[in-house]
């Protein structure tokens, strides 16, 4: 556990990336896959990722994200992107995946089929929406867990105009729409915040026993 503390502790969101360091394609692949491990409610994974690499689109996509340069200084960008709703067929996917990967019928997973789609129906559209994008908040923070962990540095971004980058990402008529941007790459060695202490309360004002 030292460890990860160590990693969370060395961690910041990262202001400047050196754009001349660049992540090996094993180092993609194992974050990719902490992602792709990522818990979520019933297992149902209801978003999906994008890579970035394109210097031309990520130069559109920092014009829509108040022009900050982590979106195209980073060496890679990753866009998280969450479904905007889910009917049975999806599940019905999902229930595939699990008779095939555990070698069971998928008559035998009937009634946690009917559980999850029940539990779907029972939201409005909004709701269902204000899930996935929740669930794909837990893929974010894998991502800067992981990330961390490797001593690859990230900047978790909320600030961009979403209509526009789900333009420039081909999203709009599609299920999906980004829900958060993560630079990922190395720290500048003069990025001012790499040197600041972390700030955060402490645990008696963070925890409760009862």
């Amino acid at each position: 556990m030292t460890k990860i503390i160590d990693a969370l502790n060395w961690r910041y969101a990262t202001k400047k990336f050196d754009a001349t360091k660049k992540l090996t394609d094993v180092q993609l692949k194992d974050l990719l896959e902490a992602l792709r491990l990522t818990p979520t409610s019933y297992g149902l994974q209801p978003y999906k990722f994008i890579v970035i690499t394109d210097p031309a689109l990520r130069e559109k996509m920092k014009a829509v994200s108040w022009n900050q340069v982590q979106i195209t200084d980073a060496s890679h960008l990753i866009a998280i992107c969450s479904m905007k709703s889910m009917d049975p067929t999806y599940v019905d996917l999902f229930i595939a995946d699990i008779a095939k990967t555990r070698s069971i019928s998928t008559d035998s997973l009937k009634d946690y089929r009917d559980m999850m789609l029940g539990s779907i129906a029972g939201q409005t559209p909004e709701g269902l929406s204000d899930w996935t994008k929740r669930q794909s908040y837990i893929a974010l923070g894998t991502l800067l867990v992981a990330a961390a962990d490797m001593k690859i540095d990230a900047c978790p971004m909320e600030g961009f105009d979403g209509s526009k980058i789900d333009e420039l990402l081909g999203l709009t008529t599609t299920n999906f729409r980004v829900a958060s941007l993560c630079p990922i790459g190395f720290r500048a060695s003069d990025d001012a915040m790499a040197s600041m202490k972390k700030v955060r309360f402490p645990l008696e004002l963070l925890v409760e026993y009862k």
